[in-house]
């Protein structure tokens, strides 16, 4: 691993300032040529570019991005005309127009925009504030600027800039290496290629095809072991992965809450459907005109759909894409709230979650007397992926673990800077540990590996007796350990993993990570919430145990990585829904844990930040991770918090729920009184002379009807309904819809009787007080539906669902004596009336309340002890529209 060649001398300062918006370079162009060539042509240094030929360069090019976060109204204003029922309205005002019923497509028209723009308004607010949250979610890369290494965003990179590389980077440009040390990237999402493609420095032919690029690394690809630094040749749309990813459409595949909600799309349909064309022909039969029949089975066509569902659930989504953003949560996508709510079981680390994952060093613990604990401190200093011939505290691009290393206090007398580096192999999730090979100012070459216990120490030769007993201790006391050792190494060059053995163990560096004082209340609340919490670490099992001991949690079984592997898929699935605590466990072990949960029938959420967590991200039903996590974890999950905080997820998994329970409220009650409704007047126009309401009276009705139930997604929940995920159940909504729209009925159908018989009402009397009565009992019912308790004294309605509810019934009310009563077709009813409707709403709540309570006792209508396996594939098209945003220019409002 050397530096470039380099061919006469570099681009002087006008030659480069001349050069300062050099084009892009091809990046097959690239690979073809030597390291010093490529940097000639982009005018450009090993040591990367000056601050002002960055400004110049990307005033040029513009930024390194695929997208914008904009907030794109006519592309919201697209998501709200997709609805198949918003389309069954288009179309019945548009014949309403073109049969002259000008009166009942204005309704239509006002239901048309209502819906469309309550839908708009919330979901345009909602995607405004996800701008301003996804700003503070950066993805950075470590630049060479000025000649030194800085931290910098990934969308400000320019053609010319020195990129360094580390296990688990993300790549961000196209770019042709100058270092490469024991690089491996994993390119599958560029070349579909599964295997790692090792990457070296040296040219390749000019054709050799976009898999077999060796001296270049490709934007979007992951770097899966060892270190490099490489200069970026291209960036933005002018990448290999920015043509894929702008080919591709951007259209996400849809969550289990938008399959539910298409599924009631098409049940609402099919009855419309079957109920239209009946009622059409059977009023053409009996000689009743074409054009009023036409109108009229459009009318309970529209009627019986819950016109503006569509606008209920984006104003619910985007309520809580909102509260969530206030507590820092970011969701890419709003419907991905609901599926937060479906989760029952939360795989996690510990570090961060149950620990305050700020991690300081403890001190250094020498496996054999006599040995210094400087000597070990030392060589655990070496023993680091970063340049300690430099400045490293505070240096970017460190682990944890060594971050804190070099934070820490140390004698004078160590100094990293006086040793010389001859080569690395670096950290990965495979060997577990870091390897050195340095040249000491005694004139010596040693190997110096640093790693997990259990690793190195199967590499030793020589492990001092008490080292396990010693190491067993610090276990037992909560620490996290890394062991150090070394060997002589007198001749060697380029350092193998085959160099790694016949070591000799020298000690233990030991780090603590205090428990977090606030994780039991947020473990406590997530268990009441119905989420069982489990624990995945790569540390050993006794520390892992230790940190819920402390929290006072109680493990119920741990699992190692070696005994996951020994298990079968069905004994693991059987035994993973009994274990708290995964110990010692690879990536590719958690991503089987988290497949064997899913296939168990369970909602599985994974919160990870780390490289070996993308896979288990990928594989939940929803991946959870963090604004401070690698570069693969960001891409690969579905949520993003600010904050690492278990309090804060279990607000998303109420608020998911709360988001689903209203819906289904909404959902119960429409469908219900709407059928009902719906099946009088049909069953009404048969036997009457007249129109029991005429077409626009019938969509007048359930204008105000539905513009009442806009109240709904602010309505309180009942805490039973949060204790545990709900799904889409349409044979529920089916049996629910049969049950109490046929109740309905009998109170229409009594209605009737009492205006024909009692009040021997005139048609114009007989279509006000059904009007009346039909507003009355089904904007009502609700109070009786929202909730499985005693409405009103077990569980109170929303203040704004309260007043919503019962001005729409004072609207209808006074309909029939208000100026606009002969333009409706309506006639002013007696006093005696409105004693009989007290009446007949009170019989039928309470009617419905008796019924709710015998429907829901049945066990058919109750919850299954395990929800429907639905397993979600992560297409390739998803993964390139989750690595791509990563490539996301700020919005407008804050790139300034």
């Amino acid at each position: 691993m050397g530096p470039p060649r380099t061919t006469g001398s570099p681009p002087n300062m006008s030659e480069r300032n001349a050069a300062s918006a050099a084009p892009a370079l091809a990046v097959r162009d690239a690979a073809s040529r030597h390291q010093a060539d490529v940097l000639t042509l982009l005018a450009s240094t090993p040591q990367g570019l000056t601050s002002a030929e960055v400004i110049a360069r990307i005033a040029v090019v513009g930024p390194n991005a695929l997208r914008s976060h904009r907030a794109r109204p006519w592309r919201v204003l697209g998501r709200q005309l997709r609805s198949p029922i918003l389309l069954l309205l288009f179309v019945s005002a548009l014949v309403s127009m073109f049969l002259g019923e000008v009166a009942g497509a204005v309704i239509i028209g006002i239901i048309l925009v209502a819906s469309i723009g309550l839908g708009f308004v919330n979901e345009f607010r909602a995607e405004r504030t996800a701008d301003a949250l996804h700003d503070r979610i950066r993805h950075t890369a470590i630049a060479h600027r000025d000649g030194a290494p800085v931290e910098v965003d990934v969308t400000d990179l320019v053609p010319g800039d020195v990129v360094q590389l580390n296990t688990g980077t993300v790549v961000p440009a196209d770019m042709r290496l100058l270092e490469a040390g024991d690089l491996a990237c994993d390119e599958s999402i560029v070349t579909g290629e599964s295997l790692p493609t090792t990457k070296t420095t040296a040219p390749i032919s000019a054709s050799a095809g976009i898999g077999d690029l060796t001296s270049c690394v490709l934007m979007g690809t992951v770097v899966q072991s060892g270190t490099g630094t490489a200069v970026v040749v291209a960036t933005g749309p002018q990448t290999e992965f920015g043509r894929i990813a702008g080919e591709l459409a951007t259209e996400q595949p849809q969550t289990e809450f938008q399959r539910g909600l298409a599924r009631f799309s098409v049940l609402l349909l099919e009855v419309a459907l079957v109920l239209t064309t009946v009622i059409f022909v059977v009023n053409v039969l009996l000689q009743r005109p074409i054009l009023e029949a036409l109108m009229f089975s459009l009318a309970i066509a529209v009627g019986i759909t819950p016109q503006l569902l569509p606008a209920v659930v984006s104003t619910s989504l985007a309520a809580g894409s909102r509260a969530l953003a206030k507590r820092e949560v970011l969701v890419k996508r709003m419907v991905c709230i609901e599926d937060l709510g479906d989760m029952d079981i939360l795989v996690t680390d510990k570090t961060g979650t149950l620990t305050e994952g700020r991690i300081s060093f403890a001190g250094a613990r020498v496996a054999e007397p006599g040995t210094p604990p400087d000597r070990l401190l030392l060589l655990g200093l070496l023993a680091t992926e970063a340049d300690y011939t430099a400045t490293v505290e505070g240096a970017v691009g460190l682990n944890p673990l060594d971050a804190a290393l070099w934070a820490a206090a140390r004698p004078e007398s160590i100094r990293p800077d006086a040793y010389r580096r001859v080569d690395l192999l670096a950290f990965d999730h495979e060997r577990r540990r870091t390897s050195v090979l340095v040249d000491i100012p005694a004139g010596e070459r040693l190997v110096v590996t640093k790693g997990s216990p259990e690793e190195v120490m199967r590499a030793c030769s020589h492990v001092p007796a008490g080292a396990q007993a010693l190491l067993d201790g610090e276990y037992a006391a909560g620490g996290r350990v890394v062991a150090v050792a070394t060997k002589p190494a007198p001749g060697l060059v380029d350092l193998t993993i085959e160099d790694e053995d016949d070591l000799s163990l020298v000690g233990f560096l030991v780090f603590l990570d205090r428990p977090k004082p606030d994780a039991r209340a947020a473990l406590d609340e997530l268990a009441r919430l119905g989420v069982a919490v489990k624990i995945a670490t790569g540390d050993s099992p006794v520390v892992a145990r230790k940190v819920l001991a402390a929290l006072g949690i109680l493990s119920t079984g741990i699992l190692t990585g070696t005994e996951v592997d020994a298990l079968s898929d069905d004994a693991l699935r059987r035994t993973a829904s009994e274990t708290t605590i995964f110990a010692r466990v690879s990536p590719e072990q958690k991503a089987r844990i988290i497949r064997m949960l899913r296939r168990s029938g369970r909602g599985v959420g994974f919160l990870g930040d780390g490289v070996n967590d993308a896979l288990a991200l990928h594989q939940a039903d929803i991946g959870i991770s963090v604004q401070t996590a690698a570069d693969v974890a960001k891409d690969a999950a579905d949520v993003l918090m600010l904050d690492k905080d278990l309090a804060v997820l279990a607000d998303g998994v109420t608020e998911g729920r709360r988001i689903f329970a209203n819906t289904i409220k909404y959902v119960l009650m429409g469908t219900s009184s709407n059928f009902g409704n719906m099946f009088s007047a049909s069953v009404a126009s048969i036997v009457l002379p007249f129109l029991p309401m005429l077409p626009g009276q019938i969509l007048l009705n359930n204008l105000l009807y539905d513009s009442g139930q806009l109240a709904i997604p602010g309505d309180r929940v009942d805490s039973e309904q949060l204790r545990a995920p709900s799904h889409w159940d349409i044979g529920l909504i089916r049996r629910f819809m049969l049950l109490f729209g046929p109740i309905s009925s009998l109170f229409d159908f009594a209605t009737f009787a009492l205006m024909m018989f009692v009040f021997h009402a005139a048609e114009g009397e007989f279509q006000a007080g059904w009007f009346i009565e039909s507003i009355a009992t089904q904007t009502l019912i609700i109070f009786a539906i929202r909730t499985r308790r005693i409405p009103f004294f077990r569980s109170r309605p929303s203040a704004g669902l309260t007043a919503a509810s019962l001005t729409v019934v004072a609207i209808g009310v006074w309909l029939p004596y208000s100026p606009l009563s002969g333009l409706l077709g309506f006639r002013p009813l007696p006093a005696a009336f409105f004693l009989a409707l007290v009446g007949m709403v009170a019989t039928y709540l309470v009617c419905v309340e008796i019924t709710k309570s015998w429907f829901f006792a049945q066990a058919a209508q109750q919850p299954a002890p395990q929800p429907p396996v639905v397993t979600t594939v992560r297409r390739y098209q998803r993964r390139v529209h989750r690595r791509s945003a990563r490539f996301t220019a700020r919005s407008p409002s804050t790139a300034k």
